[in-house]
């Protein structure tokens, strides 16, 4: 019988041996130059940030279509449907908000 434990011990290590941390999910790098540095951006309809902490990290973004939208005060806004395709380089985005006109 101790050959039997011996044996379950060595399946329960090999088990846990292969029970290492899940894969991380894939993701798309989204970048983006642009201004002014102080709009808020947000991905379906969730904020990221201001846009120059954006350009300066980027953000990663889930495979499939998202809202990618730009906003400031005194600025128009900027709206976008992009496609993160897993496998793709990175999603280059070029914001230049424009004022509002008097």
């Amino acid at each position: 019988m101790i050959g039997g434990a011996r044996l379950g011990a060595w399946v329960l290590l090999a088990a846990l041996i292969g029970c290492g941390p899940p894969a991380a999910a894939p993701t798309v790098s989204m970048r983006m130059v642009g201004g002014p540095p102080n709009a808020s951006v947000t991905v379906d309809d969730v904020f990221v940030g201001t846009l120059e902490l954006v350009v300066q990290r980027g953000v990663a973004l889930p495979p499939g279509t998202h809202r990618v939208s730009v906003e400031a005060p005194g600025h128009i806004p900027w709206d976008k449907i992009v496609e993160a395709k897993e496998g793709q380089g990175p999603l280059r985005l070029d914001v230049k908000l424009v004022p509002v006109p008097d």
